[in-house]
């Protein structure tokens, strides 16, 4: 099994580029299914996405991954297609239940295994039902697989979702493109992945209007034409990277091919702690941090501070003078990486949904192990700022949805490898 090794106390120095969004990706090529022709350009080349694109194959459409310039051209012309996906391409990745959305509204059936990927909280997939339930669905459960059924195709229809659930939101959206007549849903998440996931249906011929928690669908038709769309940049690699540079940068370190009004929330967070940070159209450039200060922070929906950030705010946090605060609201198991900071010296007590961090504390390698994906990385952050050398063990979580994470750490003077 594979092992990262670090050296930490490095001062990093240079410029990251940020990569293309996992998370707006994988949608994206869910959507892809209802395309004739599509190429997806700067998508991510992470384990997530190759399993994806191993299900698109499976199914039956017909894929051309240009690595060298992280293009993917699918389609699915002249093609028999299969409307299951099995749990073998679905068990280790959480976005393989999307292809249910697109293969209801385009074949009108769908065989789908019940989802894996991190083990984080229960992330049921009730919500998604309950919105294909709401637009004529017929769906059972059988043997570990959702059987989906719409004979007479989807009618649109009026959906508020009791909770705010980003993959919901995602498998109601492919769901309603050709649903007849009108689909309204409120209470939605409305994060810039799903913002990017309604400009690519939006090209295939959708008419989707979003207006606050809103979203409007109006009954569509697929174009026959190829279309070209290139996926947003990925704002949680983006914001692991600001806080890597605030521990470790020697001066400054440029971070570009990003969006900084996307993270508004996050960097007005950043701000308050103490970090400094330089924003230009399409870059940031971020300061060594000094003088840190605590915070109490609560992870919420877009445009309240991701959960996805949470792990590696945390580890920030053990730097900074005094307690701070995390209270965790959106997936019930996402402190599990707090034993292993532990483990290396942080000062770490949870207590119901909240973590309570004492700084500064001095952190010092260790033999560590990963339990998801961004707890995973999160250990890496602490393994750059501890003394000493760290392994980091079960890093296929990191694998998941980082691109190049060593090399472009190595870029810039990190002493980090793979083992």
């Amino acid at each position: 099994m594979q092992k990262l090794i670090i050296k930490g106390r490095k001062e990093i120095s240079g410029k990251i580029s940020i990569s293309g969004s996992k998370n707006a990706t994988l949608p994206i090529l869910a959507a892809s299914i209802l395309a004739d022709q599509a190429q997806i350009k700067n998508i991510p080349l992470v384990k997530d996405i190759f399993t994806m694109i191993d299900l698109l194959n499976f199914i039956g459409l017909k894929t051309k991954l240009i690595r060298k310039k992280n293009i993917i051209e699918i389609s699915s012309k002249g093609k028999n297609i299969n409307t299951l996906a099995p749990y073998k391409l679905v068990k280790t990745m959480r976005a393989g239940i999307l292809v249910l959305g697109s293969l209801l509204t385009k074949y009108k059936k769908a065989k789908v295994s019940l989802p894996g990927g991190c083990a984080i909280g229960t992330r049921p997939v009730d919500l998604h039902l309950f919105a294909l339930k709401k637009m004529g669905a017929k769906i059972k459960i059988k043997n570990g697989y959702i059987l989906a059924e719409a004979k007479n195709g989807l009618k649109g229809a009026k959906i508020r979702f009791p909770s705010i659930s980003v993959g919901a939101t995602e498998n109601a959206l492919l769901a309603a493109f050709k649903a007849k007549g009108k689909t309204v849903l409120t209470n939605c998440a409305i994060e810039p992945e799903i913002i990017d996931l309604i400009k690519f249906l939006n090209k295939l011929g959708a008419k989707i209007h979003l207006k606050g928690r809103s979203i409007l669908i109006s009954e569509s038709k697929i174009k026959t034409s190829k279309i070209s769309h290139e996926v947003i940049f990925d704002r949680i690699e983006l914001g692991t990277y600001i806080i890597a540079s605030t521990l470790l940068a020697k001066k400054n370190l440029i971070i570009d091919k990003i969006n900084p009004k996307i993270i508004k929330s996050e960097i007005d967070v950043l701000k308050k702690i103490g970090v400094k940070i330089i924003q230009k159209k399409k870059s940031i450039i971020v300061k060594k941090g000094q003088r840190l200060k605590n915070i109490n922070i609560t992870t919420k929906p877009y445009p309240g501070i991701p959960t996805d950030l949470q792990a590696q705010l945390m580890v920030l946090l053990t730097q900074v003078n005094g307690v701070s605060k995390i209270k965790e609201n959106i997936f019930e198991n996402r402190f599990m990486h707090v034993p292993e900071l532990r483990r290396m010296g942080a000062q770490i007590t949870i207590k119901d949904k909240t973590a309570i961090i004492k700084g500064p504390t001095k952190l010092t390698g260790a033999e560590v192990m990963a339990t998801d994906l961004r707890a995973s990385v999160s250990l890496v952050l602490a393994g750059l700022i501890a003394e000493n050398r760290t392994i980091i063990n079960r890093i296929y979580h990191l694998d998941r949805g980082y691109e190049y994470l060593e090399r472009k750490l190595r870029h810039c003077k990190a002493e980090i490898k793979r083992i």
